[in-house]
């Protein structure tokens, strides 16, 4: 499928069953991305139709809805007063209606679905009213990119609320070409969400100042081959789902390859590491989920407050992780 890691002896056999594996339909989401990224089917199609059309019935994203609520969100009751409503919405963190509509829209879920316009309509009235003290336009990147992301994949890319997010994003990239979620410091790796968030709008719509921004929010990735900063920190060598507002190499990886910098020799490294992940079977595994933070093999001790939102088991072969792997090698070896 386009890279070194598929070409051994019997690679042929494996990737067949990989590929079988992740176009099984118990996971729709999965097998929608496996024959549009990996098989090049178009979206008329109607394997890819059929696929797609399942998403919210069987599978990941179906378990999520079953827990939404009437009116759009998971949370038990709406704010009652400043403090509730500040919190509303993104806490509990990972598990609150904002990480879990992120999911939702990795998972390809749109607004064409009834379920995702109720959510999408109560982050708009509490977290994008321009009239509201306590809005995401002036919060941290990783907020903004994140929002800006997901309601931008659920179809509300040109609503003048989200172009807002856009802009702020603009206006808060730092001289070094990153971002941080920290005002008046140099951009880290830690804050890819605005990158993710280009990546999102097609470029039949991106402005020029947006591709100014991703051609140096690129150069800023690249030129630290995507984990050079200061010390090696352990969890950016780990593979998870979901991300939320964390980073790994995958997550660099598949930005920079759908940005269209897949033929950058500085990814190489990267693309290494992630080469070498891979099993014998010819699967990645999850192989934490977060918060992960710090040095441990694994996933750290879970806090009251900070449960992990389990989409897939750490320390297992990952349809997801896998998924997105074989996209971004086979992004790179088309380069």
């Amino acid at each position: 499928m386009g890279s070194r890691s598929v070409r051994s002896p019997g690679a042929g056999e494996r990737e067949a069953k990989v590929l079988a594996w992740l176009l099984e339909r118990d996971q729709p989401a999965v097998r929608y991305r496996a024959l549009v990224d990996l098989l090049d089917r178009k979206e008329s199609d109607p394997t890819v139709r059929e696929a797609r059309a399942e998403i919210p019935r069987v599978g990941w994203a179906a378990d999520q809805l079953r827990a939404q609520g009437p009116k759009g969100y998971w949370e038990k009751r709406e704010p009652r007063n400043v403090l509730e409503w500040f919190k509303f919405l993104w806490q509990p963190m990972y598990r609150a209606t904002i990480w879990r509509a992120l999911v939702l829209s990795d998972l390809g879920l749109d607004s064409k679905d009834a379920r995702v316009r109720r959510t999408a309509e109560v982050l708009m009235d509490y977290k994008l009213r321009f009239s509201s003290p306590i809005n995401f336009y002036y919060e941290e990147m990783c907020m903004v990119g994140n929002t800006a992301r997901m309601l931008t994949r659920f179809g509300y890319g040109e609503d003048r609320r989200v172009l807002k997010l856009y802009d702020w994003m603009l206006e808060d990239q730092r001289r070094d070409g990153g971002w941080n979620c920290s005002q008046d410091s140099p951009g880290t790796l830690d804050a890819w969400e605005p990158m993710a968030a280009f990546a999102a709008v097609p470029k039949r719509r991106r402005s020029s100042e947006m591709e100014r921004a991703i051609e140096r929010g690129a150069e800023f990735y690249l030129k630290r081959r995507l984990f050079q900063e200061g010390s090696r920190y352990a969890p950016w060598f780990r593979l998870h789902y979901p991300r939320h507002y964390f980073y790994d190499i995958l997550v660099g990886l598949e930005f920079l390859t759908e940005l269209g910098f897949s033929d950058d020799p500085r990814l190489r490294p990267a693309l290494e590491v992630l080469r070498k992940k891979r099993r014998a079977d010819g699967t990645w595994w999850m192989e934490a989920l977060h918060p992960d933070v710090g040095a441990g093999p694994k996933n750290p001790a879970e806090s009251p407050r900070e449960r992990p939102l389990v989409i897939e088991r750490a320390g297992r072969p990952s349809k997801w992780i896998t998924l997105k792997a074989l996209t971004v090698l086979k992004r790179a070896g088309a380069a």
